[in-house]
């Protein structure tokens, strides 16, 4: 999965560790957004679903909750 690093709506930062959404395409939003959207993305009509928590690349610094 791609991991995008910003709302595709707002722009918001959405480090590896933070709460986003996708959908089958790898759109990605915040939460807010996806709100905002009805949990559907404007792109493509798909269901917006939360991403997977990963862990930061190594030497990144963790992400604040």
């Amino acid at each position: 999965m791609n991991m995008k690093p910003s709302c595709e709506s707002c722009g918001i930062a959405l480090p590896h560790g933070a709460e986003a959404y996708v959908c089958s395409h790898e759109c990605t939003f915040c939460p807010s957004c996806t709100a905002r959207m009805a949990a559907t993305c404007p792109n493509c009509s798909g269901e917006l679903l939360r991403r997977p928590r990963r862990a930061a690349p190594a030497g990144d610094a963790p992400s604040a909750h």
